[in-house]
């Protein structure tokens, strides 16, 4: 496969794996709402976050969203987007290098760019993520066709498109995008309908299908299978008839009976098409179809009669769901997007950020088609704060990463403002209310020194998560009781002496493999298989501490790997 290449690039392969780990200190100060939130704000370089987020975050997230300078040239005002070209490579590469590994492996990510880089990102991207997991490259209207162009465009065409790359973790696993809804209220649908002269004029409403039963296969002039099924004891009634006994009006009886409503004319469609060319000749179908919209589970399905006798010979699934008072109809994404409210974008939010902001809806389709409620979202570029911002009101956790002060005037205010209930972007749509929280962290002290010792006041539990990741290259589950035991792996279990994890620093009790921490250690092990009612069968043992007590015969006959900190931890 092509691959890129830079000046640069020998050093910047390099440039993930030599970011040290540091620290993430949260500043409650800054923290905002339910104290407990899994939402998180970090302040700092984002290179250094993801470094110092991986060790708990693995394979965790659903979604990544990025918007990364598009190295235009300019020089705006929160942020510097004039890169030389080879920098803005070095700049991207590590830090979708350590994306990658942050997802899960149904997982996605959309980089979203402008025509100035993002034909170097794909090649980039084809590298770290495979060609093979490449999706697809979507267009999105950004800018609307009329008015004056600025920045030399009237040289050119009009710049109104940028894109946005698609790619899996891993094709394998990945099951497809939801499909996006399109919401429209029926009455006003079937009243539109009618204003053109379209026939939606509904008579009738069947009231019971009876008993489904299959008839037979055909196949159409594609060879695609068609099944055909009819209905006994089809119930019929008129639509006024309905009105009278239930006493309600004709909006509501149009909501209530559309799964079940009987359409007087023969509407044009695929399927339709489908079934008459693939039956043409077939005695049971010497007359007109007639379609109708059946209830399936929550979804409504297209379905076609013949005749007054109603006799069901096909469907079309999946076109609607009833949604509280809405209709949505079912629509599959291509990869031309528009429709975004641009106009008013700068007041999205209540963060002035030009040039910069994304449309909230934008932020929320993606979503949508690529994750469903509280998984987990990611965006190491938040910019003014809207994708978590986004996530946040429709019910998806998230961790978020922007630099410099703007992490404290624009992301952290934006999403204050969120959970007290603010109302611009899709708030209105997604009926939101108000309420959660974020926590607020800033980058601390690195965990090494220069010469890969661990520095004082680092606490148990951050080098025992980066022990745990660089044994396994997955994060260490949250413990809710302190514990040397850290977890089981591939058959192999891993347990951490440090900063008097066993109650004190002495070597009868702290830091030194003896007899009885050694006891400690089994018991905590035994203790988490009886809580789970499991036995983990692991094969060995590897144990991290300052100096052991235990002869080498000993450990090798019990399969202990005993490992001497801080030499045997790997920094990178």
């Amino acid at each position: 496969m092509p691959s890129l290449h830079w000046l640069t690039k020998e050093n910047d392969l390099k440039t993930a794996a030599k970011t040290a780990y540091r620290l993430l200190v949260e500043d409650e100060k800054l923290s905002y709402g339910d104290p407990n939130s899994e939402n998180l704000l970090v302040q700092g370089d984002n290179l250094e976050a993801l470094k110092a987020l991986l060790p708990f975050y693995a394979g965790q997230v659903k979604c990544i969203y990025i918007d990364p300078p598009y190295n235009t040239g300019a020089a705006l005002e929160h942020y510097d987007d004039n890169f030389e070209h080879t920098i803005w490579i070095s700049i991207m590469y590590p830090r979708l290098e350590l994306l990658k590994q942050f997802l899960k492996e149904d997982g996605s990510i959309f980089i979203q760019l402008d025509d100035n880089e993002y034909a170097y990102a794909k090649v980039i991207c084809d590298e770290i993520f495979g060609r093979d997991n490449f999706i697809n490259q979507v267009s999105v209207r950004m800018k609307q066709t009329s008015g004056a162009s600025g920045g030399g465009e009237d040289k050119k065409l009009k710049k109104n498109i940028e894109y946005i790359l698609i790619y899996v973790k891993d094709l394998q696993s990945f099951n497809g995008f939801n499909e996006m809804f399109e919401e429209e209220d029926l009455f006003d649908l079937i009243n539109s309908m009618r204003d053109e002269g379209k026939s939606w004029k509904y008579t009738r409403v069947i009231t019971s299908l009876g008993k489904k039963e299959f008839f037979k296969e055909i196949k159409d002039g594609s060879g695609k299978p068609i099944k055909i099924y009819k209905h006994s004891e089809v119930q019929i009634k008129p639509i006024t008839e309905i009105m009278a006994e239930e006493n309600i009006t004709e909006e509501e009886c149009y909501f209530n009976y559309f799964d079940k409503i009987f359409r007087d004319t023969n509407a044009q469609s695929s399927i339709r098409t489908r079934v008459m060319e693939a039956n043409d000749g077939h005695d049971f179908l010497s007359i007109e179809y007639y379609p109708i919209s059946g209830r399936n589970k929550n979804k409504l399905t297209t379905l076609y009669y013949k005749g007054l006798k109603c006799d069901l010979i096909a469907w079309l699934s999946d076109v609607a769901i009833k949604n509280k008072n809405k209709i949505v109809k079912l629509e599959k994404l291509g990869t031309y997007w528009e429709g975004f409210p641009l106009n008013n974008l700068t007041k999205e939010g209540s963060v002035h950020f030009p040039k910069g902001k994304k449309p909230e809806a934008l932020i929320k389709q993606i979503f949508e088609i690529s994750t469903n409620q509280d998984d987990l979202i990611l965006d190491s570029f938040l910019g003014s704060g809207t994708t978590a911002a986004v996530a946040h009101k429709i019910g998806r956790r998230y961790i978020s990463i922007e630099m410099g002060e703007q992490a404290k005037t624009h992301c952290a205010e934006r999403l204050k403002k969120v959970i007290d209930g603010e109302q611009s972007g899709i708030s209105k749509t997604s009926g939101w209310k108000g309420g959660g929280g974020f926590r607020f962290f800033t980058l601390g002290d690195e965990i090494f020194d220069g010469e890969n010792r661990i520095k004082s006041g680092i606490t148990f539990e951050n080098l025992a998560a980066h022990i745990y990741f660089t044994e396994t290259k997955t994060p260490m589950k949250k413990q809710k009781k302190k514990s040397a035991f850290l977890g089981v792996h591939n058959g192999i279990a891993y347990a951490l002496l440090y900063n008097g994890i066993l109650g004190d620093k002495s070597e009868r009790g702290g830091n030194v493999l003896t007899n009885k921490t050694l006891y400690i250690i089994m018991n905590e092990i035994d203790a988490v298989e009886k809580k789970n009612k499991k036995e983990f069968g692991y094969e060995s043992l590897v144990i991290y501490g300052e100096a052991t007590k235990k002869p080498y015969v000993s450990l090798q006959e019990n399969n202990i790997v005993f490992k001497q900190t801080p030499y045997d931890i790997k920094v990178w």
